[in-house]
């Protein structure tokens, strides 16, 4: 999730979370992270999200973020263990930086210098190890604009997706990149606002009555998470970043 004005994500994270068990079979694990100023609130788990108290704590207890990466874990490369959950969370150029990933590139195993390496043992984790080390590379210590940092990162995925299926997100706190590598979608809500219903379960939230006509909220999922919304699909290879609840840049694939 990216928008204008710190929101909770307790509508959609309930049901995004009935996929890792329930509607879903992505029980290996999940994952979220909110960012907050400079801080991010990091949560993971092991368990299953239908399973998991801290799930149920996110669902009962609203954090606000301006930006939110969420994941549940279907474990291709590496054990069901907590440093294997995603997101996962590294700090480049003074901000910590999340990365989530969907998909399997297992024979993707780049050179790390020392820099940024892996805790676990997944070939999501030594991606987004490669993407950052790569950033200082092409970069050194001067952050580049976000039109740069869009470039490059698109070359890199279109080079990591080579190795497989590469659907991330990657966020700063300040922008929200998703690259599409098989399936991804993404809807913007904004003034006026409408009744959204949930596909995982029957809950559904008048956005109108809890909003301003002046907030934006941007949600990107693998699959839609409301069935009376438009949904927008993305293309394969495509590269968009989100800003404030819009996508700013868009680079096709």
């Amino acid at each position: 999730m990216n928008c204008n004005t710190p929101t909770d994500i307790v509508f959609s994270f309930t049901g995004f979370a009935l996929r890792g068990g329930s509607t879903g079979q992505h029980q290996d694990g999940w994952g979220i992270a909110f960012f907050e100023g400079a801080g991010v609130r990091h949560l993971v788990d092991h368990q299953a999200a239908i399973h998991s108290p801290l799930a149920e704590l996110i669902k009962k207890h609203p954090i606000k973020s301006e930006n939110v990466v969420a994941h549940i874990r279907k474990a291709t490369q590496g054990r069901i263990a907590l440093e294997n959950c995603h997101p996962f969370v590294r700090e480049c150029w003074g901000k910590n930086w999340v990365f989530a990933h969907n998909g399997d590139v297992p024979d993707f195993k780049p050179d790390l210098t020392g820099q940024y390496l892996p805790i676990g043992n997944t070939d999501s984790e030594r991606a987004f190890c490669f993407i950052l080390q790569e950033f200082r590379h092409r970069f050194g210590t001067q952050v580049p604009t976000l039109a740069a940092l869009a470039q490059a990162l698109k070359e890199l995925c279109h080079h990591i997706a080579g190795y497989g299926t590469f659907n991330m997100m990657l966020s700063n706190g300040e922008a929200l990149f998703v690259h599409c590598s098989t399936e991804l979608h993404y809807l913007i809500r904004q003034h006026p606002f409408n009744t959204a219903h949930l596909s995982d379960e029957d809950i559904s939230v008048d956005f109108a009555a809890v909003t301003t006509p002046e907030d934006r909220v941007a949600v990107i999922a693998t699959e839609p998470l409301t069935n009376n919304e438009t949904w927008t699909a993305f293309s394969k290879g495509d590269l968009k970043v989100f800003v404030e609840g819009t996508c700013l840049i868009d680079l096709p694939g």
